[in-house]
């Protein structure tokens, strides 16, 4: 994006993941032992009342709603608070994403209505429910009047937001945007519905891109990235932790869940993402994949990469080992993952992993040492939806 407009800094960063609360426990979390069992994994024990000033005000948002909430809080501590960042209010932007929104709350309520009539059905129902309290809590709670936009675009949704809010500064609407994307759908009727489809694994085992991956393991969790105009954050004595680049964003249009033959339009998406950081194919050090452990989708994202990148790929890896699936979230929680690997120059393995016959160099067992490069994140969604962005080391 540098050439097409103004540089984007990634200055803040906060998470809300199974593997780990908090960025220093997210990373750990991401160099320890994969999911093996279950067709779901939550946070456990979760609280969310630190975050809110009253238990009644966290019991009226959402489980993911509560996500978008702590993770926002971390990300902006972590810049200083709203105030260090300096930006007119009107030109702060909050660009979030979710797959599906508070199922948790809607399934509840249906229950509420069945068992005990209408009368008894929650009035906070619809802001519990709608797929864009996250963002709209985030917007709220800081006081930021710019562009206030969810995306919903199943789970390439993370990716897509974060590259929407990086063009709103490089194109100059906005000088700051908070973005990123929370998940929270595991609830028995969906869990139900992607078992009965055969995407969840029947063996409780997230591996991606294993020979005996067999599915996804449903997760949840949320993460926030703060990005900045890069001149503003540096007058500011800002910390800079990486440069969005580049994104890019296409469609299949070839199926509603599963990836075009070949991985396409995962192919013509990587290669536009490419375009627009203005590099090439060789720049790119490591490719955080999209990597869900369903047989087609790792298989056409394999062969996809293999496409644009040659033979000798750049490492691969992929976080569903550990973290699950968590549909629009995935995206913000992999972008995070980038930092962090850029932060500890250390790519995280994909856990689970033990055997991989597609053709790319995909990380396993140990972390893998690197030099911090250029980084490509994939996510692709139900839809036909393909997402990549590009995050560089700051500088």
């Amino acid at each position: 994006m540098e050439g097409r407009g103004r540089r984007v800094a990634v200055t803040g960063l906060g998470v809300v993941a199974p593997c780990g609360i908090g960025v220093d426990d997210y990373w750990a979390g991401l160099l320890g032992p994969g999911i093996t069992s279950g067709k779901s994994v939550a946070i456990a024990e979760w609280d969310p009342t630190p975050w809110y000033d009253s238990p009644k005000e966290a019991r009226r948002a959402d489980r993911f709603e509560q996500f978008a909430t702590a993770a926002a809080a971390e990300a902006f501590e972590s810049v200083g608070g709203i105030d260090a960042i300096g930006v007119d209010p009107a030109r702060f932007g909050t660009i979030f994403a979710t797959g599906v929104g508070g199922l948790h709350s809607l399934e509840e309520q249906i229950r509420v209505r069945i068992d005990r009539g209408d009368r008894r059905v929650s009035p906070f129902l619809v802001p519990m429910m709608m797929p864009n309290a996250g963002g709209a809590a985030i917007s709220m709670r800081y006081g930021l009047q710019g562009p206030n936009e969810t995306v919903c675009t199943a789970c390439a949704a993370g990716t897509h937001a974060i590259g929407n809010a990086a063009r709103l500064i490089a194109w100059g609407r906005c000088d700051a945007v908070v973005t990123g994307g929370s998940e929270s759908a595991a609830t028995g009727t969906s869990i139900a519905a992607f078992s009965n489809m055969t995407a969840i694994s029947t063996s409780g085992t997230s591996r991606p891109f294993d020979v005996d991956r067999d599915g996804f393991v449903m997760g949840e969790g949320g993460a926030v990235l703060i990005l900045e105009e890069w001149e503003h954050a540096v007058s500011r004595g800002a910390t800079i932790l990486a440069e969005v680049v580049g994104a890019a964003s296409n469609a299949d249009a070839h199926h509603i869940t599963a990836p075009s033959p070949g991985g396409a339009g995962a192919t013509v998406c990587m290669k536009l993402a490419l375009d627009d950081a203005g590099l090439v194919p060789e720049d790119i050090k490591q490719i955080n994949a999209h990597g869900t452990s369903t047989p087609l989708n790792d298989a056409a994202e394999a062969e996809a990469v293999r496409k644009v990148f040659g033979e000798n790929s750049p490492p691969v890896t992929s976080c569903k080992g550990v973290t699950g699936h968590a549909l629009g979230a995935a995206g913000a929680l992999e972008a995070a993952a980038v930092v962090l690997s850029m932060r500890h120059r250390l790519i995280p393995p994909t856990a689970n992993t033990t055997k991989v016959d597609l053709g790319i160099d995909v990380v396993m067992g140990e972390p893998r040492a690197w030099e911090p490069g250029p980084t490509m994140s994939n996510n692709f969604g139900f839809g036909g939806h393909n997402g990549s962005i590009v995050l560089s080391p700051a500088g």
